[in-house]
């Protein structure tokens, strides 16, 4: 059930990504990006195991040979959780040069960013 929730969860974060993107305000392209950055998170850690209610979630070298609990991939949370704080930064430095657009044309207006045309 949970394998639904997430397929439909990411299936919403890059819909609602895409439709940010293709607004014409340019803070909007900026979170639609950050969406999309969220989503690909949400899909690594849907395709790295989760583990279920009935597992017993332990570190990798817990337990040795037969009989040990099946785990969800630390390698994938590390990774995720590493593109989160790159992600952050990115947004934060994004909005920053939006509103340094904004400061230099009075606009934020995508069509009206064109280059003078």
């Amino acid at each position: 059930m949970s394998g639904y929730v997430l397929a439909t969860t990411v299936g919403v974060l890059f819909a609602l990504g895409t439709f940010l993107i293709l607004r014409r305000d340019l803070l909007r392209v900026v979170w639609g990006i950050t969406l999309y950055s969220q989503a690909a998170n949400v899909y690594l850690m849907t395709m790295g195991g989760i583990a279920e209610a009935g597992f017993e979630v332990v570190p990798v070298l817990a337990h040795h040979g037969e009989g040990a609990p099946e785990t969800t991939d630390p390698l994938v949370q590390a990774l995720v959780l590493t593109a989160i704080v790159i992600s952050f930064g990115m947004t934060a430095f994004a909005l920053v040069l939006t509103f340094r657009v904004y400061e230099e044309n009075a606009t934020i207006d995508v069509s009206e960013l064109g280059g003078g045309r």
